[in-house]
């Protein structure tokens, strides 16, 4: 949970320099799809068949990383700023693969 409030502080940050015009349109994207992200994490943690929650996640995670690579595609955020947000969602998604293997492994065994 400590690396997704990371990319949460990171991606409200970076949001915040977008130009006015998108604030309401992409940033906000972005914000909604971080909540959903969110709520989705802790639903997986919660549940007792954890897979379906995971696969939703992994979802989730992938709109956000096209969401990141659009902003930097319409040249919202510099190259920098990319590199790391990207290395967030990244990280993110590793994490959540992980946790999804570790899951499906666990319910062929028993």
């Amino acid at each position: 949970m400590a690396k997704l409030e990371d990319l949460d502080a990171y991606s409200h940050l970076a949001c915040h320099q977008f130009p006015k015009i998108e604030r309401h349109v992409l940033a906000s994207a972005i914000r909604q799809c971080l909540i959903q992200i969110t709520e989705t994490a802790i639903t997986a943690f919660k549940r007792k068949q954890k897979t379906a929650a995971l696969f939703d996640l992994d979802v989730k995670v992938a709109v956000l990383k096209h969401l990141v690579r659009k902003s930097y595609a319409l040249h919202y955020i510099n190259d920098h700023k990319f590199h790391v947000w990207s290395g967030h969602v990244l990280e993110l998604g590793r994490m959540v693969g992980g946790w999804l293997k570790h899951e499906s492994a666990k319910e062929k065994k028993g």
